[in-house]
């Protein structure tokens, strides 16, 4: 049995969960567009006073682009990824709203008949995503356009957020998996010839390779290669972002090819490189919509060893 939870993180939990339940009705309460301004000009606020978070996404940034760019243009672009991420909250809790007005003028999309023409052959597919632009909003969208959506994702630590989170996937269409808890499920969802979708742009604690990410290496998940490989389903990369006037952006690229050269460690290398490649293909394009504040390149070769 585990011990209980300090007192003083008790509280903090308890702090934070009702902020959070008085933001959503506050911000379900508004018009979009008041609550956008308003909820940027705190994250230029929280920028500031959020000194750690801060200097980790201006340490991530300079990694992939201190090259390129200034330590003002470094600055600048991340005080963007807190305004960007705070805009993606605002949406993603008026996700049933926009399902009920069936997402109008809201959504543009590229190429997504590629992944309804598998849905309709009943081809179990795995839809490739990130922790950039609006990944909720994605799927909800995905969801709404009769694509049966399962999408793995961690659990948070209080269970109380996590109910909410789960909540909101449910009702706007898509069915939550939590990662390692249920592999049952991920299983059946490819045999019945669901999309699966899975986000592998973030160092975390599975079975993983190192691949190159903005030229360094990345400790990248193996999960989509080794099922796109059993399955025999294509992997098929799919991303939203946000665009200037607020609308949004959908585009579904081709799938990727998969090496089959009878060295299984060599093919899986070269998926997972290029789902790497993905990922990088479109966050230099949109930066400031990708979630820099993540330490991506936390676990090296030598530390792995």
């Amino acid at each position: 049995m585990s011990s209980p939870r300090p007192f003083h993180k008790r509280l903090r939990d308890q702090f934070v969960y009702g902020s959070v339940r008085m933001l959503l009705v506050l911000l379900r309460a508004l018009p979009r567009k008041t609550t956008i301004a308003s909820m940027r000009f705190l994250a230029r606020i929280g920028f500031w006073l959020a000194r750690k978070e801060r200097l980790k996404t201006m340490a991530h940034l300079s990694l992939a682009f201190g090259s390129q760019k200034s330590r003002k243009e470094i600055e600048q672009l991340a005080c963007g990824v807190f305004e960007h991420f705070a805009t993606a909250f605002v949406d993603f809790v008026r996700l049933d709203e926009f399902v009920a007005h069936d997402f109008q003028g809201l959504v543009s999309c590229r190429g997504l008949e590629n992944l309804q023409e598998l849905a309709r052959n009943g081809k179990g597919v795995i839809a490739l995503t990130g922790h950039f632009g609006n990944w909720e909003l994605l799927g909800a969208y995905l969801a709404h356009k009769g694509i049966p959506l399962r999408v793995v994702g961690k659990s948070m630590r209080d269970p109380r957020l996590d109910q909410i989170l789960v909540s909101t996937r449910n009702q706007a269409g898509y069915t939550n998996i939590a990662r390692g808890k249920d592999t049952r499920e991920i299983l059946r969802a490819l045999q019945r010839g669901d999309a699966l979708g899975m986000l592998i742009d973030q160092d975390t604690k599975v079975a993983g390779i190192f691949v190159d990410f903005f030229g360094l290496p990345a400790h990248t998940p193996v999960a989509p290669a080794v099922l796109a490989r059993k399955y025999d389903v294509p992997i098929v990369p799919i991303f939203m972002w946000l665009k200037e006037d607020l609308t949004y952006q959908l585009e579904c690229m081709a799938p990727l090819g998969q090496s089959r050269t009878g060295d299984q460690a060599h093919d899986l290398h070269a998926t997972i490189q290029l789902c790497s490649d993905a990922y990088e293909k479109i966050i230099r394009e949109h930066p400031e919509q990708w979630a820099w504040m993540h330490n991506r390149w936390k676990t090296q070769p030598a530390a792995a060893s």
